[in-house]
């Protein structure tokens, strides 16, 4: 098992940033947060095996930041604001257990 698929499934909703795309990943933890969830976040920049995770989120197609939910891949700041301008996003976040109301 890779180190994105063990760090994706230790909580509901994974944020992976950088610190150069840290305003967007900052908009995303805020917004997440405000339903009641808490991401995890991992700024790939600062922590020891960043390189390598990069790296793996690269391999598959994904760019910073990536946002996890459930498991799945979500995408980035775009695809996370249009789920909930279409009001998908809390769903989303129920049905991954991040919140419960």
């Amino acid at each position: 098992m890779d180190v994105v698929t063990r760090l994706v499934a230790e909580k509901p909703v994974v944020i992976f940033s950088k610190s150069s795309c840290s305003c967007m990943s900052h908009s995303i933890k805020s917004l997440i947060a405000g339903f009641g969830a808490n991401p995890a976040v991992y700024d790939v920049g600062g922590i020891p095996n960043g390189q390598q995770i990069e790296r793996a989120l690269s391999e598959r197609g994904c760019q910073l930041p990536a946002v996890f939910i459930g498991q799945t891949f979500i995408g980035g700041t775009r695809e996370v604001m249009s789920l909930n301008l279409r009001s998908e996003l809390v769903p989303l976040l129920r049905r991954a257990g991040a919140i419960f109301l």
